[in-house]
Parts: C-alpha cells; sequence; structure tokens
C-alpha cells in the first residue's frame, strides 16, 4: 500500500465515555487524570465477584437528537450511544450544514456487539418443579413467544446500530459492522478508510459502540477471571502496567469519527484533525483469549502499519496502548512495542487511557484514536493513572498519574481483541 492513493482524513469526531458525556469533558477528564469506575447501578450484581464497572453517568440521548430522541427510547442502549455518538461527529464536521454530500457516497462501519435483552422477563418463563426436561422446553417457547418483545430481541443483533445510524443520517452508501471484540472500532475506522482509498465512498462515519454490563456481558468475563474484584477501590481498580493489577474493568461507551477523502474535505472546506496514515489488522492464530506469548500478531500489526504510513519507528511521538490491565496483556504490549520500535521505544510515552474510561470493549479502539487526535491537537500526552508499582516486564515511559505536555504528530493506537485480532492505528498531523 502506498501514499499514492487517496489520502483520508478526520473531519469529525464524538465521544460518549464514562468520563464524560461529549468530546470535550472526556478529553478534560482524562487530562485531569479522573476516572469513570465505581459500583454496578444497571443490575443488580451483589452475587457477582466483580461487582463494580465504568457506567455513564446522566446519560440522555436528548442533548444530542432533541425532541426525535423519543422515538428512540426503546432501543437498546448500544443504539442510543451510537446515535449520540454520531450526532457529535456529524455537527463536527459541519455535515449536517452540507448540501453538496452524496447520500450514495456517505456510508458507515461501525464495531459493536450484541445488545442487551431485559433478562428479567425470562425468570418465571419455565416452571422449575418439572423434572421433564420436553415440559420445560415446551413451556418456555410458548410462555417465550408472548412475552419477549420483538423490538429488544431485533435490538440485540450487532448489526442493528448501523441501520439506525444509517437512517438518521441519510448515509445510502456501505453499511457494515465489525464483531472483532475489543479491536472492533479501530479495525472499523481502517478498514471505512479502505472503502474510501478505494473509491467506494467519499465520507464514512466510522467507530464503535458497546455496552456489556448487563447479566450476561458481566458473567462471561468473570468466567474468564479476566476482570478486577477490587470492589472497595473501584476507583483504583484499572491499574494498566502496574505490579498488582488484577483484571480488567469492563466500560460502556462509544466514539464515532468522520472519515473523507482529502479531496472531498478540502472541497468542501472542511476543519480537518488529523490523518489516518497507516492501519493493518493481523490475527495471532493461536488461542481465543490469550495473545501469542511471543506478541507475534500484535508485532505484525505494528509493523505493517508503521510501513502503510512510511513512518520510522522514531518518527512516533506517543502511543496509545491497548493496556487492558491484565497481567499477560500488558506485558505482552510491552514486549511488542520494544520489538518493533526499538530503542526508540524507551523515550515514545505509551499511556492506556482505559486506567480511566474502563475497557469499552468494541468501543475502546474508536475512543482511544480520538485520544490521539486530541492530543496531536493540543500537544498534551493523556496519564495511566493508578500505575504505583511497574510490572517486572513493564518498563517503558507510560505516562503514570498526570498528563504530559508534548508535541506529538504521529500517534499509535493499539487495539488487541479476543480471538487474537489485533489492530493498529497511525494517526498523523495533518499537512498539505
Amino acid at each position: 500500500m502506498t501514499r499514492d492513493r487517496e489520502r483520508v482524513v478526520v473531519t469529525g469526531m464524538g465521544m460518549v465515555t464514562p468520563v464524560g458525556l461529549d468530546v470535550d469533558s472526556t478529553w478534560e477528564a482524562m487530562r485531569e487524570g479522573r476516572g469513570g469506575v465505581g459500583p454496578i447501578t444497571l443490575f443488580n450484581a451483589g452475587s457477582f465477584p466483580t461487582r463494580i464497572a465504568a457506567e455513564l453517568k446522566g446519560f440522555d440521548l436528548a442533548a444530542y437528537l432533541g425532541p426525535e430522541a423519543s422515538r428512540w427510547s426503546a432501543h437498546s442502549r448500544n443504539t442510543q450511544i451510537a446515535l449520540a455518538a454520531t450526532a457529535q461527529a456529524v455537527e463536527s464536521a459541519g455535515l449536517s450544514a452540507s448540501r453538496s454530500l452524496d447520500p450514495a457516497r456517505l456510508g458507515v462501519y461501525l464495531g459493536s456487539g450484541e445488545g442487551q435483552q431485559d433478562f428479567s422477563r425470562f425468570v418465571d418463563l419455565v416452571d422449575r418443579s418439572s423434572v421433564e426436561e420436553k415440559v420445560e422446553t415446551r413451556q418456555f417457547t410458548r410462555k417465550g413467544v408472548g412475552t419477549l418483545d420483538p423490538l429488544q430481541e431485533a435490538e440485540q443483533e450487532a448489526g442493528t446500530p448501523a441501520g439506525h445510524v444509517a437512517a438518521v443520517f441519510g448515509a445510502k452508501g456501505p453499511n457494515l459492522t465489525c464483531l472483532t471484540a475489543c479491536a472492533a472500532s479501530a479495525q472499523a475506522i481502517g478498514e471505512a478508510a479502505e472503502l474510501i482509498r478505494d473509491g467506494v465512498a467519499d465520507v464514512m462515519l466510522a467507530g464503535g459502540v458497546h455496552s456489556m454490563i448487563h447479566p450476561l456481558g458481566v458473567t462471561g468475563f468473570v468466567l474468564l477471571t479476566a476482570m478486577s474484584t477490587r470492589n472497595d477501590e473501584p476507583a483504583r481498580a484499572s491499574r494498566p502496567f502496574d505490579r498488582d493489577r488484577d483484571g480488567f474493568v469492563i466500560g460502556e461507551g462509544g466514539g464515532m469519527v468522520v472519515l473523507e477523502s482529502l479531496e472531498h474535505a478540502r472541497a468542501r472546506g472542511a476543519t480537518i484533525f488529523g490523518e489516518l496514515a497507516g492501519y493493518a489488522s493481523t490475527a495471532d492464530a493461536f488461542r481465543l483469549t490469550d495473545c501469542h506469548d511471543e506478541g507475534r500478531g500484535a508485532i505484525a500489526a505494528l509493523r505493517q502499519s508503521l510501513a502503510q504510513a512510511r513512518i520510522n519507528p522514531t518518527d512516533v511521538d506517543y502511543v496509545n496502548a491497548h493496556g487492558t490491565s491484565t497481567q499477560v496483556n500488558d506485558s505482552i504490549e510491552t514486549l511488542a512495542l520494544k520489538r518493533v520500535l526499538g530503542d526508540a521505544a524507551y523515550r515514545i510515552p505509551v499511556s492506556s487511557t482505559k486506567s480511566m474510561t474502563g475497557h469499552l470493549i468494541a468501543a475502546g479502539g474508536a475512543v482511544e484514536a480520538i485520544a490521539c487526535l486530541l492530543a496531536i491537537r493540543d500537544g498534551v500526552v493523556p496519564p495511566t493513572v493508578n500505575l504505583d508499582h511497574p510490572g517486572e516486564d513493564c518498563d517503558l515511559d507510560y505516562v503514570p498519574h498526570a498528563a504530559r505536555d508534548r508535541a506529538v504528530d504521529v500517534a499509535l493506537s493499539n487495539s488487541f481483541g479476543f480471538g487474537g485480532q489485533n489492530t493498529t492505528l497511525v494517526l498523523r498531523r495533518f499537512a498539505d
């Protein structure tokens, strides 16, 4: 891949996160090192070993869509967050005022996951006194058909939010959903850029959304023993690269960007926040839940993304790490960065904003890519909070506790997902 192909720039940004309900408030919290982790309130987690999460505070779709929000009140949390983040990005890009935009050349690429059904309605569907499995199955089916909400059933589908985004914002071009777990929204952004480079679209609404703070979502990660159980100290539970890290903290939220071909952005006089200079996606082909113990997939993604961007390791100014706060991930990511960046790895600041937002799963990569763009814009690198004692294999500059003023022209954003999916985005300051 060469840069002779169409250049892709970012002209709009939107975020809804546990530390802020828009771009400005989220970025302010990140710069100040304020976290969003607390006790779970979205369901009764009293019987769970993990009872903390990073939830949205005071989220109301009406703040983004006005009176139109009422028609979405029965839709899933994923859908509502996606619409809120997209509304911000569209306004930021000035697309709502653009009269020359061809709807057939406007697309959507969303990283997402399953939605949430109201599982409380399942409790009494089955007569638990019955010992005959066939009877229980018939009872469940008969009662379920008359009880379950068809709208909510449809809202569980991971691709549903992308369809709603297209409908609300008039995107009649490509409409796709990426389901690669923690790498999904970063991969969606990268693949959306490829559609623009290939001439399929002029503008893409790209990013991700996810809320898994419900019984089934939390149960899955609990069974994998991947989550922190620091319930008595929620604010200090997410501690990437720290010696005492004991797992990630699940969060919810969304991040969306407007991607455009440089030619299209110039033609409409858009403000350009940065350039998506490089992207790569690789697979470990190893295990479902563990990254390769030598970081092979992560190393490949880093190298390929830098090669696409034609950027040398010595030109990198900042890395927003995947940095989940699990023992294995943080050590392997550190190893991968050292293998790819060489001696430069020790002078490049590396931080994990998950220490503040928690892990937004499918939405994490998009929010972190936007953090990179803001670091470029403002010359500020966000911190890794709760990093008191770096782990034995974690010996890079993780910007502990406090943000740092630093000129940033090139930033990397890493996203590594369950199943061995690895995605790296290279964001660069825009220059003609």
